[in-house]
């Protein structure tokens, strides 16, 4: 952990349809909702309860967007990131994932940090990952 930071609190993506893609968080990664803004804002717990580990879905700007070293329309792109599931139920989510219709690659075995990961997109093309960490 760094000298400043004692984890991640947020992420927040930035998607077409915040309706669908709050659906796809919910009921295919298995996220538990903590509030939605109609058509704007859709927040899920993704740590444990009790910590602020928190996913959003959002359409439209973010504070300061205007100062982003990139152009207009390409400031936010597609992301990638790991969300830890124990290993007793890793099988379990990615059937899971698999039943909803959501293609699934893997396993992949990390030899480097004991673990095993598989990946899958959600809609607007973000590369999801369950990994866990060998027992």
């Amino acid at each position: 952990m760094s000298a400043f930071s004692t984890g991640i609190s947020e992420i927040v993506l930035i998607v077409r349809d915040v309706p669908r893609s709050a659906e796809f968080y919910e009921e295919v990664v298995g996220l538990e909702p903590v509030s939605r803004t109609g058509d704007e804002w859709a927040w899920f717990l993704a740590g444990e309860p009790g910590t602020q580990q928190r996913i959003a879905v959002h359409k439209g700007s973010l504070l300061f967007e205007e100062h982003s070293p990139h152009p207009e329309g390409h400031r936010f792109g597609n992301v990638h990131f790991a969300l830890e599931v124990p290993r007793e139920r890793l099988e379990t989510a990615v059937k899971h994932v698999e039943r909803k219709g959501v293609k699934v690659y893997g396993p992949t075995q990390f030899d480097w940090m004991n673990a095993t990961s598989y990946y899958f997109y959600d809609p607007d093309g973000n590369l999801l990952e369950f990994w866990s960490p060998e027992a």
